[in-house]
């Protein structure tokens, strides 16, 4: 399993994530929120929004839920105004991680993931000390019975992508940040809502790591995916089949 896949770096924990629908619910909502309050509430007009909307379906979300959190965004009604923050910081092994916040309180979330940085014997960084490793990107998820390798390669290559990455479990098209967009909106033209679309992380090297390592580091990730104001993590490592099987065990 490597990090540089966000979707292949949250199925170890997959089962756990069933378990706390809530929690997806609260950061779903918070995204819902932000979205909508930054743009426009129609999302034909809003790309983030769009998004934010395509994770509620993902998620089983209500209708009414998602409605709720949109319209609260907009204006409709009072709630809490999110701070989108990043922290950076090395885990065990020297695993660098990237985290990215929606926060109402930004002392509480900093004080959180130093906490949760110092447990693991990592330690918070200054922001931009790690993110010189990654690139930033959007990535675009489709399951693999949509199209074959060789025909979402030339979708995306027509749609103005970078790279796409095909295999049994299905296809994560690439592209620059400035594109993601246009991206997504022509593959929807061809292939219908992705799976997922984000803007994330990528390492652009990852490093191999060990089983006591791995262990630590995936308990680092759950403590952070565990909070709230925590929306997404990204972390630089690499690690064998054999070791996620028995930490999955």
């Amino acid at each position: 399993m490597s990090g540089h896949s966000q979707f292949k770096n949250i199925m170890y924990r997959k089962g756990a994530q069933d378990k706390k629908r809530g929690k997806v619910f609260t950061k779903i909502i918070r995204e819902l929120t932000t979205a909508a309050r930054q743009g426009l509430p129609d999302p034909a007009a809003n790309p983030r929004l769009r998004s934010a909307i395509l994770a509620a379906r993902q998620a089983n979300m209500p209708k009414d839920t998602v409605e709720r959190a949109v319209k609260r965004g907009a204006g409709g009604e009072g709630g809490e105004a999110y701070e989108e923050v990043r922290y950076e910081g090395y885990g065990p092994g020297g695993i660098a991680v990237i985290v990215e916040a929606l926060t109402d309180n930004r002392n509480r979330t900093a004080s959180e993931v130093r906490a949760a940085f110092t447990k693991a014997g990592g330690a918070l960084g200054e922001t931009n000390s790690v993110n010189f490793m990654f690139e930033h990107v959007g990535e675009i998820a489709y399951p693999a019975a949509v199209a074959s390798a060789d025909e979402m390669l030339d979708a995306a290559i027509e749609a103005g992508a970078g790279d796409v990455a095909s295999d049994d479990d299905g296809h994560v098209v690439i592209s620059a940040p400035e594109d993601f967009n246009s991206v997504r909106d022509a593959l929807e033209k061809s292939f219908g809502p992705a799976d997922s679309a984000r803007l994330g992380w990528r390492p652009k090297t990852a490093a191999t790591i060990d089983e006591d390592t791995a262990a630590a580091l995936f308990k680092l990730l759950e403590t952070l995916e565990d909070s709230d104001d925590v929306q997404q993590v990204y972390a630089n490592f690499e690690v064998g089949e054999d070791i996620l099987a028995r930490l999955s065990a």
